[in-house]
């Protein structure tokens, strides 16, 4: 109990302390070992979260809170099919969890099947009609094959439950770059720019539509913020930075006669790739559009579902883990979105 007030305080240190002392006690105790291992997932240490989860497992090999847990870390390192064949563990337990049937709908976007990937989300938002994650897949899906009214709706949605997350105003943004209303599309950049500190490509893709509607002035000016998050995170982390990001920066500051070579970009080693590149940028220096619309939302769909850049919804430059990834069980204590953007009654990026 007194790690269960320490979790409603948002205190995760000290209550994975309560929880480590309980479990020295009861070592045996299935319940505090799953819990401890979700606390260890929601700070991102997986060695000593999959340790806890395995030993709940053993002792109780269908504890469905567990499995579920151990799937999402699975589905989060790219193990799609290891992770599914848990969940069908879990779906027999538990068939109507909406976390479960979230993280099922998105292996299959891990994994392309697009229309499996909505059908599992939309049974998911059937059953927990108020939880913006996974609205916010919904509408991360959608943009994804280019269903931009859809794409618009579940997001809206999204925005009225978590309205201080910037990521989920870019995502409306290029929604609304797709739908043709640019009006909109700017105030949702400029919204999604004052709520996120450190998520690049919010600047990047603000960036590309003020090119693509011939203010230069305010591109450069978002180009050079994003600069500015790029060096951040390069000095805080060792972050791989999503290769179509860095190439639409690329070919961005060409054709604002910044130059090519970004100072946060890595060699590329392939030289037709580079070459390609290169003429790329050249063409797009001709104030042509930059960035289709398919490749905007690729874009941002690709960094956000694969966790190459950090959501930044806290405003500070330490990385988090963005929602449009698996869910875990939470501790057995519910929080709210605003305390553990990276969890939910079982979690998310």
């Amino acid at each position: 109990m007194l790690g269960k007030i320490h979790l409603l305080e948002g205190d995760l240190d000290k209550a994975i302390e309560i929880y480590k002392q309980a479990v020295e006690f009861s070592p045996e105790n299935t319940e505090l070992l799953t819990t401890l291992g979700l606390l260890y997932l929601q700070l991102g240490i997986y060695q000593k979260a999959f340790e806890h989860l395995g030993n709940a497992l053993t002792y109780d090999p269908t504890n469905y809170k567990a499995i579920l847990a151990a799937g999402s870390m699975m589905q989060t390192h790219g193990d799609f099919d290891v992770a599914l064949t848990k969940y069908r563990v879990v779906a027999c337990a538990v068939p109507e969890s909406p976390p479960l049937w979230n993280n099922i709908g998105m292996c299959f976007f891990g994994k392309k099947k697009y229309v499996a990937a909505i059908s599992c989300l939309k049974r998911a938002s059937y059953l927990a009609p108020f939880d913006w994650k996974i609205l916010y897949n919904l509408g991360l899906v959608h943009l994804t094959m280019q269903q931009y009214a859809s794409a618009f709706h579940f997001l809206s949605a999204a925005i009225n439950f978590q309205p201080k997350m910037g990521e989920l105003y870019m995502l409306l943004a290029v929604a609304l770059t797709n739908l043709e209303d640019t009006e909109n599309a700017k105030r949702a950049y400029a919204e999604a720019v004052r709520l996120d500190k450190c998520n690049p490509l919010v600047n990047l893709n603000y960036a590309v539509l003020l090119y693509n509607q011939g203010e230069k002035q305010g591109a450069l000016a978002q180009y050079q913020e994003m600069e500015k998050k790029v060096n951040l995170l390069k000095d805080s982390s060792s972050l791989e930075f999503d290769s179509e990001m860095v190439e639409m920066a690329q070919k961005l500051g060409a054709a604002l006669h910044i130059g090519e070579a970004l100072v946060w970009t890595k060699p590329v080693k392939d030289p037709k790739s580079k070459h390609r590149t290169t003429s790329t940028s050249k063409a797009a220096s001709f104030q042509q559009p930059l960035g289709s619309n398919q490749a905007l939302g690729q874009a941002m769909s690709s960094a956000a579902a694969h966790r190459k850049l950090p959501s930044g919804a806290g405003g500070t430059s330490q990385p988090t883990k963005p929602p449009p990834l698996p869910l875990e069980p939470e501790p057995a204590v519910e929080t709210s979105p605003a305390e553990a953007p990276a969890q939910i009654s079982e979690k998310q990026e």
